[in-house]
C-alpha cells in the first residue's frame, strides 16, 4: 500500500528538468489570460445556455454566478498549487504530492476525457457552424463530407419510420438524408465523414505542434476577435430587450435554475489548463494564480450579460434551441447578424481546441518524465521546444474519432472527469495545509476556518438550494419515480455520505472553508449527472488501472528513487 500511495516531495518535482526536456518560457499573464478566456468561452455560450434557460428563465443569469463561485473555490486550489508547483501536468502534478503515485494516474488517466474526449465535443459542433458560415457565403459543403456516418444512418432509419406515420420530417433529418443518399459508395459502404472537424483538429494539432510562441500569438488574435464580436453582440442585442421578458424572473423557481446546473457547468470547463502551460511562463509563481482569477472574472461577467440579454430579446420559453444566439437575432429580424454569429462560433471553438491541444500532451509529458508513460511522450522537439510524440497522439486521439463518430452519448464524461479534478486539487489543498514543513507559496488560499461557517452553508443550500418544499429526506435521496427510479439515487447517497465526512473535519480540525466549499460544490454537481455517466466514468478508470499495474507501477521512477513519502 506505501508503494501505491508513494508521494514526490516538492523538492523532487521543482529540480530543474534535464536539458532535453526544457521548454521555451514566452507566456506572461495577459497571455495566460487570454488562454484561459479562450479555454471558457466557448460551447457554452453557443448552446448550453439556451437550454438552462429554458428551465430557470432570466434567472439562469444567477446560476452562472452560482457556478462560476463554485468554480472558483476549486480555481483559488489550483492558483495555490501552480504558486507552489510551477511545472507542467496541472493536477496530475499536483496530486502526486499530495495524495500520492496511484492517485496522481488516475487523475491524468482521468484528463485524458477531459481534454481528448472535450475537443472532440467541440470540433464536432465547430464543423456545423463552419458549414452554416460557408453556406451563408454561398459556397455549400455536401452533406455527406460535414456528418459522420453513424449519425446519417440513424437518420435514415429514423425517416423510414416518420414517413410511414405520415410525420413531418425536421431540416436536420432531411439534411442526414441526404448525405446517406449522396454519399461516395463502395459497393454497400458509404463514405460519410466529417471533414471540417478533423481538418479543423489537424491543423490545431499543427500549431500547436511548431511551437508556444506561434500558438500564443494566434490565440491572442482569436480571443480578441471573439471579445469584440460578444461585446458586439451584447451592445446590439440591448436595444431589443423588453424588460417584461424578465418577469417572472425564476418561473420555475430554485428547482427550476439548478436544473441547468450541470449544462452551465460545461460552460467553465478549461480554466484549469493554464496551469498545464507552467514550465512555458515566464514567472509562473506569480502570473499563474492572476491569469486564472481574472479570466474566470471576466467570462462570468460575460456570461451572465450574454444570459439577460437572450432572455431579454426573447421569451425564455423559445431558447430551447441548439443556436440560441443566431435564433434571438433572427426573431427580432436581426438577419444580418446571423452571419457574425457563426464568425464569432467558429473563432471561440477554434480556440477552445487550441487551449486543449495544449494541455494533453504537456500532462502526457508529466506522467512519462516520472515512468508512467513511455519515455517517448516526453520527448522534446530539438527546434520547436515541445512535446513533439504526445502532441501527435493526442492530434490523432481528436481527429480520428471527430471524422467518423456521433459522440453525444458520452460528452458529459469530459464534466465529470473535470469535476473529479477539480475535488482532487480542493482536497490536495486540505493536505498541503495540514503539512507545516512546507514553505510558504507566494499565492496561498485564504484560511477561514470551517468550524462555525461550514455548517450554516451546508444547512441552508440542503432545505433551500436542492428542494423548495422541505421533502429533502424523502425527495432528494429516498424517493425513486418511473423517470428516476430509487437506484439513481446511490450518487446522493454518496454525496450525503461526503457532507457528513466534510462537517465532522470541520468542526474537529477546523478544515479551512474555501477549499471545503471546492469539494463540496464539485461533488454536488457530479451527483447530479446521470448515474449511466458514472458507469462510463468507472470503466474508463478501470481501464487505466489496468495499464498502471501492468506498466506504470513497475517502471514508476519512485520504484527506483530514494524519493519517499
Amino acid at each position: 500500500m506505501k508503494k501505491l500511495f508513494r508521494r514526490k516531495t516538492l523538492q523532487a518535482i521543482l529540480e530543474r528538468p534535464e536539458e532535453e526536456h526544457s521548454l521555451h518560457k514566452n507566456l506572461g499573464v495577459w497571455d495566460l489570460t487570454a488562454f484561459g478566456i479562450a479555454a471558457v468561452i466557448g460551447a457554452g455560450i453557443f448552446g448550453t445556455i439556451g437550454t438552462a434557460a429554458v428551465h430557470g428563465g432570466p434567472a439562469v443569469s444567477l446560476l452562472f454566478v452560482f457556478t462560476a463561485v463554485a468554480c472558483g473555490f476549486s480555481a483559488l486550489c489550483y492558483a495555490e498549487f501552480a504558486s507552489r508547483i510551477p511545472i507542467a501536468g496541472s493536477a496530475y502534478t499536483y496530486a502526486y504530492a499530495s495524495f500520492g503515485e496511484l492517485i496522481a494516474w488516475i487523475i491524468g488517466w482521468d484528463l485524458i476525457i477531459e481534454y481528448c474526449i472535450g475537443n472532440i465535443a467541440v470540433a464536432i459542433p465547430w464543423s456545423d457552424y463552419f458549414t452554416n458560415l460557408m453556406a451563408g457565403l454561398g459556397w455549400k459543403i455536401p452533406a455527406w463530407c460535414s456528418m459522420d456516418y453513424l449519425s446519417a444512418s440513424r437518420a435514415q432509419a429514423a425517416i423510414e419510420t416518420l414517413l410511414r406515420e405520415g410525420k413531418a420530417l425536421t431540416p436536420s433529418l432531411i439534411e442526414a438524408r441526404d448525405a446517406w443518399q449522396t454519399a461516395p459508395q463502395w459497393g454497400s459502404l458509404r463514405f460519410i465523414a466529417d471533414v471540417p472537424a478533423f481538418s479543423i483538429v489537424v491543423l490545431i494539432t499543427i500549431l500547436v505542434y511548431v511551437g508556444i510562441r506561434e500558438s500564443k500569438r494566434a490565440n491572442n488574435l482569436l480571443v480578441i476577435l471573439k471579445l469584440v464580436i460578444i461585446v458586439l453582440v451584447i451592445a446590439v442585442g440591448a436595444f431589443y430587450v423588453s424588460p417584461e421578458n424578465w418577469n417572472p424572473f425564476a418561473p420555475n423557481g430554485i428547482s427550476g435554475v439548478l436544473k441547468g446546473v450541470a449544462g452551465v457547468f460545461f460552460a467553465f470547463i478549461g480554466f484549469d489548463a493554464i496551469s498545464t502551460t507552467a514550465e512555458e511562463c515566464k514567472e509562473p509563481q506569480r502570473d499563474l494564480p492572476k491569469a486564472m482569477i481574472i479570466s474566470l472574472l471576466v467570462c462570468t461577467v460575460l456570461y451572465v450579460l450574454i444570459a439577460l440579454t437572450l432572455t431579454g430579446m426573447v421569451p425564455y420559453q423559445e431558447l430551447g434551441v441548439g443556436d440560441p444566439l443566431a435564433y434571438v437575432f433572427e426573431r427580432v429580424g436581426l438577419n444580418w447578424m446571423n452571419g457574425l454569429v457563426s464568425v464569432s462560433a467558429v473563432v471561440a471553438m477554434a480556440s477552445v481546441l487550441l487551449v486543449f491541444q495544449m494541455g494533453q500532451p504537456r500532462i502526457w509529458m508529466s506522467m512519462s518524465r516520472d515512468g508512467l508513460l513511455p519515455a517517448k511522450f516526453s520527448q522534446i522537439h530539438p527546434k520547436f521546444k515541445t512535446p513533439a510524440f504526445a502532441t501527435v497522439v493526442t492530434g490523432i486521439l481528436v481527429a480520428v474519432p471527430a471524422l467518423f463518430m456521433n459522440l453525444t452519448e458520452v460528452t458529459e464524461l469530459s464534466s465529470i472527469g473535470t469535476l473529479f479534478a477539480f475535488a482532487l486539487v480542493c482536497g490536495g489543498v486540505l493536505l498541503l495545509k495540514r503539512d507545516k514543513s512546507l514553505p510558504k507559496a507566494r499565492f496561498q488560499v485564504p484560511y477561514v476556518s470551517g468550524r462555525y461557517w461550514f455548517p450554516v452553508i451546508l444547512i441552508t443550500f440542503l432545505t433551500v438550494g436542492i428542494n423548495e418544499n422541505n421533502q429533502l429526506l424523502n425527495d432528494y435521496f429516498l424517493q425513486g419515480s418511473v423517470e428516476h427510479p430509487i437506484g439513481s439515487r446511490i450518487p446522493h447517497w454518496f454525496f450525503g455520505a461526503f457532507c457528513v465526512m466534510l462537517l465532522v473535519g470541520c468542526i474537529r480540525w477546523k478544515w479551512s472553508l474555501i477549499p471545503v466549499l471546492g469539494l463540496f460544490f464539485d461533488l454536488f454537481l457530479i451527483c447530479e449527472l446521470e448515474w449511466t455517466n458514472w458507469l462510463r466514468f468507472g470503466l474508463w478508470l478501470l481501464a487505466g488501472l489496468v495499464i498502471y499495474a501492468f506498466y506504470g507501477f513497475k517502471r514508476s521512477k519512485l520504484a527506483f528513487s530514494n524519493v519517499k513519502k
